[in-house]
């Protein structure tokens, strides 16, 4: 057997080996089972695993983004008219969120943390200063007032209504945005704090909430289960609301947003729980995107989450008393948060229904600026960008006994809205893509051997083919013709020795008959 011979049988070899092996192991997805195992046993909330610390100490900066509606034509409001709004802002603050007094339960299965918030200014990424930006609004505390007082006798509405009127308090109030961000003291609280002790005369939107946390938190580690990574447990203590009116709306679902679970699909429906609202919401799949070169999942609330009942009968839990319901696209939270009457929204009432964004003038809703949405790598399921755009209302209206009221036409008036937003830092980017790049080639290892095994028979047709070729051209010249002159025949006639050609045909090339 000669040497190429058994270059052509070693290909064969090799080849059938490479495709057989190839093959059962696409079949069989040996490799995508071996990593996708390694990626549910390393993402866990376990101590020893790394995704740990960047659970407890979160990498990438959130920045906290506040817009404000600064009224302009109070009066004709008051007065019966539409109101009028100018959007301020943004003042924009770095938010530190660390987990503090974490500890494991139950041989690591639960987590138990406190997620404490502060907030420092920037103003390099401000659009003014809210130590000095004067900001027109509506008093909430006024309202918050007169709101209570709502079911009380008509005599007792009449008589705080002259008390309030005494004191200089009006339905709007003039105050500088950290004033009616960071709290201040108010005339009217500060009297009402005088007679009753247990009622704070500090107001602020976000009065004792810098450096303070949403409650107690008990997350899943996913150590049983890596569906259940990150998911809450209880909240507070609670698996489940009590101020809503039905057990689905009472339901404590998801994640606090932060994390979810490895291997996402783009069928299925991510769940959050908002404390801020009261309530977990769903987001839907929306659309491929890549964020600093890293493939990821685009998920957003879809417009069944704030549907009226009308639309969405699963959404009258959220009617209370049951049946008092709103619109699409708003949310009454004042069950959860005690005095004034407040909804939330999507900024500008985006998703909401006409009749809310008509109501006063200066809103206009788009997609880009005011959807809530969530960049997620689908391997790993960590968030790559977040956008979390909410909105807050206080509802405005007649109230009998309070004259400066009468004018009033019912208002989901906007107060302001933040862009609560991360992405994820360059480093972090840099490990993540690296180790999709070593998820991508182990995944994809049988396809090499695939791929390498079909070059190898494409190698083996080609010297089967050209050895063929050799040997079929030997087979036609093993006989070549040496001349075209008639053979001589002997005669009697002549008696000189000469020799007869050996044939008309010899063997490969034309030779002489030797003399002896």
């Amino acid at each position: 057997m000669t040497r190429r011979s058994c270059a052509i049988y070693a290909t064969g070899i090799l080849c059938a080996h490479l495709l057989i092996v190839g093959i059962a192991l696409v079949v069989a997805q040996v490799f995508q089972t071996m990593i996708y195992n390694r990626l549910k046993k390393e993402l866990t909330l376990t101590e020893a695993s790394r995704v740990f610390e960047s659970w407890k100490n979160p990498p990438p900066p959130v920045y906290m983004e506040y817009y404000f509606f600064n009224v302009t034509n109070p009066e004709v409001f008051l007065a019966g008219g539409k109101a009028a709004v100018t959007q301020i802002g943004p003042y924009t603050y770095r938010e530190y969120r660390p987990r503090e007094n974490v500890t494991f339960l139950e041989n690591g299965t639960k987590v138990y943390a406190l997620n404490p918030k502060s907030f420092v200014f920037v103003p390099e990424k401000s659009r003014g200063n809210p130590e000095v930006d004067i900001l027109r609004t509506v008093n909430i505390p006024a309202v918050a007032v007169m709101n209570e007082l709502n079911s009380y006798s008509f005599l007792l509405r009449t008589f705080v209504s002259m008390w309030m009127n005494s004191i200089g308090v009006e339905i709007f109030m003039t105050r500088t945005v950290h004033e009616v961000l960071w709290g201040f003291k108010d005339p009217l609280l500060s009297k009402i704090h005088a007679m009753k002790p247990e009622v704070d005369e500090m107001f602020g939107l976000m009065w004792k909430k810098n450096g303070t946390d949403e409650g107690e938190f008990v997350f899943l580690t996913g150590e049983r289960d890596y569906m259940e990574y990150g998911r809450i447990d209880t909240w507070n203590g609670l698996t489940e609301m009590s101020w809503w009116s039905s057990n689905q709306s009472n339901m404590i679902n998801g994640t606090d947003g932060s994390v979810f679970h490895p291997l996402l699909s783009r069928k299925e429906l991510l769940y959050i729980f908002a404390a801020d609202l009261c309530r977990s919401i769903h987001l839907g799949y929306v659309e491929d995107v890549e964020v600093k070169g890293i493939p990821a999942y685009r998920f957003a609330p879809p417009h069944d989450v704030l549907q009226s009942p009308k639309e969405n009968p699963t959404n009258a839990g959220f009617c209370v008393p049951a049946g008092d319901c709103l619109g699409t696209g708003v949310l009454k939270v004042s069950v959860c948060r005690e005095g004034a009457p407040i909804v939330v929204s999507f900024p500008h009432f985006y998703q909401a229904d006409a009749m809310y964004v008509n109501a006063v003038e200066g809103l206009s809703p788009n997609k880009e600026e005011h959807e809530t949405y969530l960049d997620l790598n689908p391997t790993t399921g960590v968030p790559i960008r977040a956008c979390k755009r909410a909105q807050l209302n206080i509802i405005l209206n007649r109230v009998p006994g309070f004259p400066k009221t009468k004018h009033l036409n019912f208002t989901i008036f906007p107060i302001m809205f933040v862009n609560e937003t991360a992405t994820i830092d360059d480093d972090s980017a840099t490990q993540m893509r690296t180790l999709l790049l070593i998820v991508t080639l182990v995944s994809n290892f049988p396809l090499l051997i695939v791929g390498m095994g079909a070059i190898l028979l494409v190698v083996f047709v080609l010297l089967v083919c050209r050895s063929r070729q050799k040997k079929t051209a030997k087979d036609e010249t093993a006989y070549t013709q040496v001349s075209d002159k008639p053979e001589v025949e002997p005669s009697e006639n002549n008696h000189t020795n000469q020799p007869m050609r050996n044939g008309s045909y010899i063997a490969m090339s034309p030779v002489e008959a030797q003399k002896c």
